[in-house]
């Protein structure tokens, strides 16, 4: 039998040759080779794990924790900043589908209008329908004028009152000023049965100037066209000037809160002020008759 000599010690072995070393994989696909790796966390990454960097690649996992150490861009008033004016062009078709509707459905004015005595009677409802109705269309041109001023209005200044506000503030301003123009309507208007986007429209004219005063911006023209529409409201016959003004009062006291709410709680702040905007008009409307109704 012949002895085998002993093993080499390690300082005796050979050197590995280029390439024989473990070829690095994936740490998310064990199974996949790859030479990329992350430049943060420098772990290595397949071609499905890569994200665009600035420099080179990130994993998966990297982009995720920078995406959320991002600050979101935010409206100049509070709330997340608007690219495109989704709240506006929504109250826009809103408002046509109705008033198409009112072709197809005449008895819709008299089932949904705005009118202090329904309301009284517990049909709270016809405090937001009817700032969605208009004219009916079977009573000529006057009713296609009606709402061609109010969505020719919302057109020209919803989208940069939403991009000023965030799309959910201005949401609340549009939605309370109606219900503001109609608790007006409720309390003043006596027995006439008013519709319209009037009241939260007039409530934009009061917010557009609040907001420009806020922001800096001469507001001197905003004057006139709220001077303006007042003055109509008053010449004109047939005209709700409880809708109009009640709508002005109530967008004006809501974009103040929003616009001179303090930076620090400034969401718990204007939220706060627009919930008690309108628990102040349920109070209106819950705890009084119709003041210009004798006998209620």
């Amino acid at each position: 039998m012949t002895s085998q000599p002993p093993p080499p010690s390690p300082s005796e072995q050979p050197p590995v040759q280029p390439g024989a070393e473990a070829v690095p994989t994936c740490y998310r696909h064990p199974g996949r080779e790859t030479y990329v790796r992350c430049q943060r966390c420098d772990r290595p990454i397949c071609p499905d794990c890569m994200r665009e960097a600035a420099v080179g690649h990130q994993c998966v996992e990297c982009v995720r924790e920078g995406n959320q150490s991002v600050r979101q861009a935010q409206a100049p008033l509070g709330g997340a900043a608007v690219a495109k004016p989704r709240v506006t062009w929504a109250l826009l078709i809103l408002n046509v589908l109705a008033y198409g509707l009112e072709y197809l459905w005449p008895d819709i004015l008299r089932r949904f209008g705005t009118s202090a005595l329904e309301i009284y009677s517990g049909e709270w409802w016809r405090l937001i329908t009817g700032a969605f109705l208009h004219a009916s269309p079977l009573e000529g041109s006057f009713s296609f004028t009606h709402i061609v001023f109010n969505m020719w209005a919302l057109y020209v200044i919803g989208p940069e009152l939403e991009r000023r506000l965030g799309s959910v503030r201005f949401a609340m301003l549009y939605l309370l000023s109606a219900i503001g123009g109609s608790v007006a309507v409720y309390l003043f208007g006596g027995l006439a049965m008013t519709v319209g986007a009037s009241g939260a429209i007039y409530g934009l004219f009061g917010a557009l100037f609040v907001v420009s005063k806020r922001l800096g911006f001469d507001a001197r023209g905003v004057l006139w066209l709220i001077a303006i529409n007042v003055a109509i409201t008053f010449v004109f016959p047939g005209i709700s000037w409880q809708g109009h003004l009640g709508g002005l009062v109530t967008g004006t006291l809501v974009a103040a809160a929003f616009a001179y709410a303090p930076a620090k709680n400034r969401t718990v702040v204007q939220f706060g002020a627009a919930a008690a905007v309108l628990v102040v008009l349920v109070l209106l409307v819950t705890q009084l008759p119709p003041l210009a109704i004798p006998g209620l």
